[in-house]
């Protein structure tokens, strides 16, 4: 199974991911060369690609079974309501929204878009599963998470 993580940062959802399936080709996107090379360090089976993720989901969808998308939520958030107080007003970055629609029309595998509660009412229904939405093709049941992860090596 080919799977395709977007904006991985350092890998903090993937840390789940191992024990889903053993069979698995996972490409990690990332757009900062230093936060790509940790992932790197600590998924080093993974391949590790620096590039803009939304672009990069455009190019190459169709080269995946499933993927998995967590774009940047700073302008979702609903910090969005102390900022706004403290004179930085911002539109919301509707990229998040693009690959939603995107996905829901065009990829042909199993999908999972996630981002933060936001300071707004979604576009769409979203799973809620706690600070977090999930927008997906599939059913989302809740699962117990432990919130203690170690992500240092060693």
């Amino acid at each position: 199974m080919k799977i395709l993580n977007l904006y991985c940062g350092i890998g903090g959802n993937r840390r789940l991911w191992d024990t889903v399936r053993e069979d698995v080709e996972i490409t990690a996107i990332e757009n900062v060369p230093e936060i790509a090379k940790i992932y790197q360090d600590f998924f080093p089976n993974d391949k590790v690609i620096v590039a803009d993720a939304h672009q990069y989901l455009l190019d190459h969808f169709k080269e995946y079974d499933f993927i998995w998308s967590s774009p940047p939520c700073p302008t979702h958030s609903i910090t969005n309501h102390f900022l706004h107080a403290q004179g930085n007003v911002r539109y919301p970055d509707m990229s998040l929204w693009q690959e939603i629609i995107f996905l829901q029309k065009w990829f042909k595998g199993k999908w999972v878009v996630e981002n933060v509660k936001s300071y707004y009412p979604p576009l769409w229904p979203p799973k809620i599963l706690d600070r977090h939405y999930f927008w997906a093709n599939f059913p989302i049941r809740p699962i117990k998470v432990k919130r203690n992860f170690n992500l240092v090596k060693g």
